[in-house]
């Protein structure tokens, strides 16, 4: 449950919106790019951990990385918002906006057990090879 469930279901069924963000990242005509989401934790995370692992980026550099989102509310000064829809739905703020490193860590090692690696669960979601690449070179190359 809790926070890795929910980055299992943005797997799952945002599989499309995650393609297209990795297909904006990929096309060098749209850079420079930046991709963010109300907490900058959760859609972003995700998707910032499948661009560096698709980089070769190693487990723990990313789960740190997604830690650094840990005290975003805290360092707001108008954080109210969030933190009322949360309580609305019996959501318990300190956690839903929190960004320990098992939610990350426990996200990638699902995914790899789900689907194998990254590049095959971008597969899964119609990101093919030849897209996997471009987004490599659009990453790492000049």
């Amino acid at each position: 449950g809790g926070l890795p469930m929910v980055n299992d279901m943005l797997l799952r069924f945002g599989a499309p919106g995650i393609k297209y963000v990795l297909e904006l990242c990929a096309d060098r005509r749209c850079h420079p790019i930046a991709f963010y989401c109300t907490a900058g934790k959760d859609r972003t995370g995700v998707i910032a951990a499948l661009i560096l692992k698709l980089c070769g980026v190693s487990t723990e550099p990313i789960v740190q990385d997604y830690t650094l989102s840990a005290n975003v509310y805290a360092e707001m000064n108008d954080h109210q918002a969030m933190v009322g829809a949360l309580s609305q739905r019996n959501l318990d703020p300190k956690t839903f906006l929190g960004a320990p490193a098992y939610v990350m860590q426990d996200t990638l090692d699902a995914l790899e057990e789900e689907y194998g690696s990254v590049e095959a669960y971008l597969e899964w979601i119609g990101f093919n090879k030849e897209q996997q690449q471009a987004l490599r070179d659009a990453c790492m190359k000049e």
